[in-house]
């Protein structure tokens, strides 16, 4: 398992935190029969994989196996990477 960083980065740590406060509330708010927290909860759930995606949109994710290749051969970056 050469690539075993998978979740290891802080796209998928943010999108993980968030959606356990979620699970947290609304298992919290169902079981004081509070059906407005229970949904506060359910929202955060699917705010969550938003979150991430962006976050890996912005270079905090895992990098693609496109990337990886470029790094470990020692290529020269595609024009208009900007790196």
């Amino acid at each position: 398992m050469a690539d075993s960083s998978h979740g290891h980065t802080p796209a998928a740590w943010t999108g993980v935190i968030i959606a356990f406060i979620g699970f947290c509330v609304a298992g919290a708010f169902m079981v004081m029969v509070q059906p407005v927290g229970f949904w506060v909860g359910m929202a955060l759930l699917a705010i969550a994989p938003i979150v991430g995606g962006v976050m890996s949109a912005m270079g905090m994710g895992k990098p693609r196996r496109a990337e990886l290749q470029l790094k470990s051969t020692g290529a020269a970056q595609p024009a208009g990477s900007g790196a």
